[in-house]
C-alpha cells in the first residue's frame, strides 16, 4: 500500500465500515465496562446491590448474544475487512 497524501490521514471508508459492522459488539462491551465500574464503586460504599449484579450479568449476556450474532453472519464483516 502506498503513502496517502497528508490531507487523507485517518481511517479509510472501509475501516469505518468495519467499525460500524462491529459497533453492536463494541457497545455491548462498553455496557459491561460501565457495570463493572459501578460495581467497583459500590464495593467501596457497602457493596454492589442485587440490581447492580443483575446489570452486570445482563451486560455480559448481551456481549455473548451479540458476538454469537456476528459470528452467525461473518459475511457482513468479511465484506468490509
Amino acid at each position: 500500500m502506498g503513502k496517502r497524501p497528508v490531507d487523507m490521514v485517518g481511517p479509510r471508508p472501509v475501516d469505518l465500515e468495519g467499525i460500524e459492522a462491529e459497533w453492536p459488539l463494541i457497545e455491548a462491551e462498553l455496557s459491561v465496562l460501565d457495570a463493572e465500574i459501578a460495581n467497583i464503586y459500590a464495593a467501596e460504599h457497602g457493596g454492589p446491590s442485587p440490581l447492580e449484579w443483575r446489570r452486570l450479568r445482563r451486560a455480559e449476556a448481551r456481549v455473548t448474544r451479540v458476538a454469537a450474532e456476528l459470528a452467525a453472519h461473518p459475511a457482513a464483516l468479511r465484506e468490509v475487512a
